[in-house]
């Protein structure tokens, strides 16, 4: 019977796209059960440590990174990692008494949820990406519940643990209803213009970057108008290069607080293709150029952009042909507005409503086993 205090364990992070879905399952469970005692287990030094206790929950680390794909010491570290981290995350469960525990994908996710089937307690896996990593696929043996974004996972996990839910999003991200004028405050640009938004991630993405810079010459001459988000490392050079190019119609910043006015503003979106992030471009219903990133785990994000392109609802450039194409695609969508409506119209069908809550239900049902 479920009792009125669950403890639940939320684990995973590493990037925005891990540690923002985490937190709307808990903002959802949350809303359903007022009472639930929370504890989130990410990895030391990663962004959840900062942002979880921002948001108003505990968290607790683990001494766990992931492989290089180059020959180091970290590498040779990896399997004590591993072994102290399950045990680290074994004493901090039995610790908190935990009712279940959810994994979000992040390099913490693996220990604590290994080591909470260990402590018989039941496990629910947010599978983002519609190409599972090694991680998820064996600790979906395991789990009691697999909440997917795509269909045909099957392939990957026993077919009577999946649920297809949609991934969780953030919705006052998704809330633009109109807001464009105010967007247009916020950035200092024309709200009755179009407008670019270039988003690389939560860090920003340096070969994007590389390339918008590239194009600056030509935006400035055509007076296109955009929203960059570069990331910390590339915004100073970004906007002495934009200054360089006499672009005045281009709003340079590191990390944007308000994407739901970037989304707003949005007429075009070039965007890598996380899972996240696909999931908010799809409701909010905008037009994108993906350009995966080619270091993601299992091509996973190329992937996850192939499935979009396939039924016309996005377009795709490899990352390595980005400076050759990314101009030549990108005007020909400015200039062909039948084709952006076709493009929003197609990803729209890819937005899975209250996926939270679907998701918070799931495990509301684990927890009354």
């Amino acid at each position: 019977m479920l009792r009125s205090d669950p403890h639940i364990i939320i684990s995973g992070g590493g990037t925005g796209g891990h540690i923002f879905p985490a937190l709307a399952i808990a903002k959802a469970l949350k809303e359903k059960l007022p009472d639930a005692k929370f504890l989130f287990i990410g990895a030391k030094g990663k962004m959840e440590m900062e942002k979880v206790p921002a948001a108003g929950f505990p968290i607790r680390g683990l001494w766990i990174s992931g492989l290089r794909r180059d020959f180091s010491f970290d590498n040779l570290m990896f399997p004590v990692k591993v072994v102290h981290s399950i045990i680290s995350a074994a004493l901090i469960i039995r610790r908190f008494k935990a009712d279940v525990a959810v994994g979000v994908g992040g390099y913490a996710s693996g220990p604590a949820l290994r080591a909470s089937s260990m402590l018989g307690i039941p496990t629910l896996i947010q599978e983002q990406n519609s190409y599972p990593g090694i991680t998820n696929k064996v600790l979906g043996k395991r789990a009691k519940k697999i909440c997917v974004a795509y269909e045909g996972m099957e392939k990957y996990f026993p077919a009577e643990k999946i649920i297809l839910t949609g991934n969780p999003i953030r919705k006052e991200v998704t809330d633009t209803g109109g807001k464009r004028t105010e967007a247009g405050k916020y950035f200092g640009l024309d709200p009755e213009n179009l407008t670019i938004l270039v988003v690389g991630g939560s860090q920003g993405a340096l070969s994007i970057n590389r390339c918008i810079e590239s194009m600056l010459p030509v935006l400035a001459e055509r007076q296109i108008q955009m929203v960059w988000q570069t990331g910390q490392n590339f915004r100073q050079q970004a906007a002495e290069s934009c200054e360089r190019a006499g672009c005045q119609r281009i709003s340079v910043t590191d990390f944007i607080q308000r994407m739901d006015l970037a989304y707003a503003l949005a007429d075009i979106v070039i965007s890598r293709a996380g899972a996240i992030a696909i999931a908010e471009l799809a409701a909010v219903k905008k037009p994108v150029i993906f350009i995966p990133l080619p270091t993601a785990a299992e091509d996973h994000q190329m992937k996850n952009a192939m499935k979009l392109a396939e039924k016309g609802a996005a377009m795709v450039i490899h990352d390595k042909e980005a400076p050759k194409n990314l101009q030549e695609t990108l005007f020909g969508l400015i200039a062909d507005e039948n084709r952006r409506e076709k493009l929003a119209s197609g990803i729209y069908q890819f937005a899975i409503a209250d996926a939270g809550e679907k998701i918070a239900d799931e495990i509301i049902k684990l927890i009354d086993k």
